[in-house]
């Protein structure tokens, strides 16, 4: 794992999707904690959030059943600040089987680390759904967490044929041209 020092002069925005209900302390950790998640155990606090919205959205929508989509999404937009601790796994840095599910146990070892070694706020880790892009995960017991910045909490609006809930539109016939017939 390597450590980053980055040249940007601006935080980096990343993003979370989740309920409502819990939209009040969107980054404690709290599901992590309860449930674990691909990079860290149950009983380790992270925040998941991904660094585009897109991913936010897939990272979020993987778990769900198609006839059982919630109506009261929210999408948490928070900064990160330019200087923060961070920590980067590189693809070639896992086993070749990291992107199975469910996820291999040593995965969760690499973010149950980290937050114990509690050396970095951030820990910048590939996506299993799209491994070019990344997933930030958060630790909210390091003490530059409270440096993150919630920006923005906005209700989601995600199209219905995300789950299925549209019918499949039945193709239509091809209009010739009269010089084709």
């Amino acid at each position: 794992m390597t450590q980053l020092h980055s040249k940007q002069l601006y935080p980096t925005q990343v993003y979370r999707v989740l309920r409502k209900a819990f939209a009040r302390s969107p980054l404690d950790g709290e599901g992590a904690y309860r449930y674990g998640g691909r990079w860290s155990s149950a009983g380790t606090r992270l925040a998941y959030t991904s660094e585009h919205q897109s991913l936010a959205m897939l990272e979020y929508f993987v778990h769900l059943d198609a006839d059982d989509a919630p109506p009261d999404l929210v999408l948490v937009t928070a900064e990160i600040p330019f200087d923060l601790p961070t920590e980067r796994v590189a693809v070639d840095e896992l086993p070749s089987h990291w992107r199975r599910s469910p996820a291999p146990a040593e995965l969760a070892r690499i973010g149950d680390e980290f937050v114990r070694k509690a050396e970095h706020c951030v820990l910048i880790v590939p996506s299993a759904l799209a491994p070019n892009e990344n997933n930030w995960l958060l630790n909210p017991q390091h003490a530059s967490f409270r440096r993150v910045v919630v920006s923005k909490i906005e209700p989601l609006s995600y199209d219905a044929r995300m789950f299925g809930a549209q019918r499949r539109r039945q193709r239509k016939p091809v209009i010739r041209n009269r010089q084709d017939r």
